[in-house]
C-alpha cells in the first residue's frame, strides 16, 4: 500500500533527516514509528502525505509515485489519507459538527450526505452528545476525538496519527488508542508516531524504530526500545 524505496532527505542546511530508508506498509496494518526527537519520524510522515519530497528515492501509494502526481491527482490522493495531529487543529469558531462537515465540504460532498454521515461518526467516537459544542467547550480528550472523527469522515484508506496522545493524560490516551484500534479493525491502515512506551508495548503491533534518519529495527510484534 505504502512503500518507501531508498528514501533520503537532506535539507538546505545540509542536515540529513533520512538516510536510505526503505519499508512497505500493507493494507490493514497498524504500524508505530518511534524514535528520539530528530530521528526522522515527522519527515517520513511529510513524505507520505506529499507535504515534502525526498532528495533521492521514491514514495509509492499502491503503484503510484506520489511525488510525481499532477496537482489534481495529488489532491485526490490526499483525500484518501486522514491526518490526526497532536494539537487537533480544530477550527475554533466551528462546532464539532461543523468541523467534521467542513472536511466533507472540501471533498465535495452534498449537504444531505453530510447530514447523514456526521452524527454517525460522532457516535463512533462516543461524542454524539457534543455535536453542537465548540472546541473551547470540550476537554482535551474530546477535542482529539473530534479530530479523529474529522480524519475518518471521508473513509480514507490510511490514517496518519502524529503524536495524537502527546497532550493527553493516561486515561484519555487509552481512549484514543482504543478508537484507533477500532478503526483499524474496520480495515483502515494506521501509521502512529508516538513517544509513549506504554502505548506501543500494549498494542503489540509492528514497530519501526528510527535513529538519526535510519531504520534500526522493524519488528512485526515490536516493543518501544530506543
Amino acid at each position: 500500500m505504502i512503500y518507501l524505496e531508498k528514501v533520503s532527505k537532506r535539507y538546505p542546511n545540509n542536515m540529513l533527516a533520512l538516510n536510505d530508508v526503505s519499508f512497505a506498509i500493507n493494507k490493514g496494518e497498524f504500524v508505530s514509528i518511534v524514535g528520539h526527537s530528530g530521528a526522522g519520524k515527522s519527515t517520513i510522515l511529510k513524505m507520505i502525505i506529499a507535504e515534502d519530497a525526498p532528495t533521492t528515492g521514491n514514495v509509492f501509494f499502491h503503484s503510484a509515485d506520489i511525488h510525481r502526481l499532477n496537482r489534481r491527482d495529488t489532491l485526490d490522493y490526499r483525500r484518501r489519507v486522514g491526518v490526526i495531529f497532536q494539537d487537533g487543529r480544530l477550527l475554533p469558531n466551528k462546532t464539532a459538527y461543523e468541523n467534521i462537515a467542513f472536511a466533507m465540504e472540501v471533498a465535495g460532498c452534498e449537504e444531505d450526505e453530510i447530514e447523514a454521515d456526521v452524527p454517525g461518526v460522532l457516535k463512533l467516537v462516543g461524542l454524539q452528545d457534543k455535536i453542537w459544542n465548540f472546541p473551547h467547550e470540550l476537554s482535551g480528550g474530546e477535542r482529539q476525538r473530534i479530530a479523529i472523527a474529522r480524519a475518518i469522515i471521508n473513509q480514507p484508506d490510511l490514517i496518519i496519527a502524529d503524536e495524537p496522545t502527546g497532550n493527553l493524560d493516561p486515561i484519555n490516551t487509552v481512549d484514543i488508542i482504543n478508537i484507533l484500534k477500532k478503526i483499524n479493525e474496520m480495515g483502515t491502515t494506521i501509521i502512529l508516531t508516538t513517544h509513549n512506551k506504554n502505548t506501543v508495548d500494549a498494542l503489540g503491533k509492528r514497530v519501526i524504530t528510527l535513529d538519526s534518519g535510519k531504520i534500526m529495527r522493524d519488528e512485526k510484534h515490536g516493543k518501544y526500545a530506543l
